[in-house]
């Protein structure tokens, strides 16, 4: 069981790097972006070509970012310059990625065995240690831009474009941003799930946007009531709950053929509980405002 608890905290700090790319989309604009099932395995793909020419395993995934950035750079001009539809737009760009991941190695597998990774460059590090790092390095850079003034404007353009208008600034500039920053960020996931799982598969982004929603909506609906959470910390705890819950399963027996019928279960669950706790919340609101609407009636009647 230790081994299994261990390698669902790798696997899900890998997969909180992805989240954290989604919250860009899912949580801020509020974009139904399913391209994240291209840059995954683009982020991949091209580490593997990098990496199997000699290229350090460290400046490989720097490569995979910044496939990650054009590939939301294509899906934004899709969505926004030639006016498709958000999610019409995603699956366009997952398709096109889908043909560029096989060009990229000439196959739809590569082992990365034989060669040098950052597990085996920082080996006097333990994985889940360096793998935490690197996460709380992305937390810190991504939280920090959103202190600054791009960052609030990109979180207002997912809320109110036309205020952003009234500002004087790009509305479209900061949804490019928040699309390239979110799939360079799932790239660099797939980046980093290569080198540890040791190869890369063409089919190895399936579900990832169901993935990285679970781990979103576990994350809020854990830490729902803890308002001095960032949205980066909520991704990570609810990345690594999500893969603690995966890896439970299968230690029980689970059918390996189920389980991606089992993440869309978890996901319906955890929102079936969230509107659930959202209309009884609503409903306690109600009966206070009516309370209170009755003592004040009362007090009047007794004035008069």
């Amino acid at each position: 069981m230790g081994a299994v608890l261990l390698e669902s905290i790798r696997t899900g700090l890998i997969f909180s790097i992805l989240a954290i790319g989604v919250v860009f989309t899912f949580k801020i604009l509020d974009i139904a972006d399913l391209s994240v099932e291209g840059t995954f395995p683009l982020g991949a793909f091209i580490l593997a070509r990098v990496i199997t020419n000699g290229m350090d395993p460290v400046l490989a995934l720097v490569f995979s970012f910044g496939a990650g950035l054009i590939g939301g750079f294509i899906t934004f001009v899709l969505y926004k310059k030639l006016k498709i539809q958000p999610i019409l737009s995603g699956i366009l760009t997952m398709t096109i990625l889908y043909s560029v991941n096989l060009r990229i190695t000439g196959k739809s597998n590569v082992t990365l065995f034989d060669y040098e990774t950052i597990f085996t460059k920082f080996s006097n590090i333990p994985s889940v240690v360096l793998l935490l790092i690197i996460v709380l390095i992305v937390k810190l850079l991504v939280d920090t831009l959103l202190k600054t003034e791009r960052g609030y404007l990109l979180v207002v353009t997912g809320d109110n474009e036309k205020l952003v208008k009234s500002l004087g600034k790009n509305p479209d500039l900061y949804t490019m941003v928040g699309l390239m920053l979110s799939n360079g960020l799932v790239s660099l996931s797939g980046g980093l799930m290569a080198q540890h799982q040791g190869f890369v598969d063409a089919g190895m982004g399936a579900t990832m946007i169901v993935t990285a929603l679970a781990s979103i909506i576990i994350g809020d609906t854990f830490l729902k009531n803890n308002k001095k959470l960032k949205l980066t910390t909520r991704a990570i705890i609810g990345a690594i709950a999500y893969r603690i819950i995966y890896g439970i399963a299968i230690d029980k027996g689970l059918n390996p053929n189920d389980l991606k019928a089992i993440t869309a279960i978890i996901v319906i669950i955890f929102i079936m509980y969230n509107n659930a706790s959202a209309l009884g919340m609503s409903k306690l609101k109600k009966r206070s405002e009516n309370g209170k609407k009755f003592e004040r009636g009362v007090v009047q009647s007794v004035k008069n």
